[in-house]
């Protein structure tokens, strides 16, 4: 704890996913998929979300794996901020 009380480091929710488009400045849309059990038959489904995340130094290029973590909202449909790029995407 620092020295008014409060935690140094908060809990903010964090997602890997996959990087699907680039076209807006600093902004970057990135594709995280999930799996849930369906609550009646149990088949396990395949979800996707695609959340706007902030790259504040525009380096994501599609394809790229990248870990986001949640931040205050910074516009309308943008509360997350790529902190690091896991995998770059291959060449093709």
């Amino acid at each position: 704890m620092s020295e008014n009380g409060r935690q140094d480091q908060t809990h903010r929710r964090g997602f890997v996913g996959e990087v699907v488009s680039n076209k807006m400045q600093k902004t970057v849309v990135v594709m995280v998929k999930r799996f849930v059990r369906h609550h009646r038959y149990g088949k396990v489904l395949r979800r996707v979300t695609r959340l706007k995340a902030h790259d504040e130094k525009s380096e994501c290029q599609i394809g790229d794996r990248v870990r986001l973590v949640e931040t205050r909202p910074l516009s309308k449909d943008k509360h997350f901020r790529v902190v690091q790029i896991v995998e770059k995407a291959r060449a093709r």
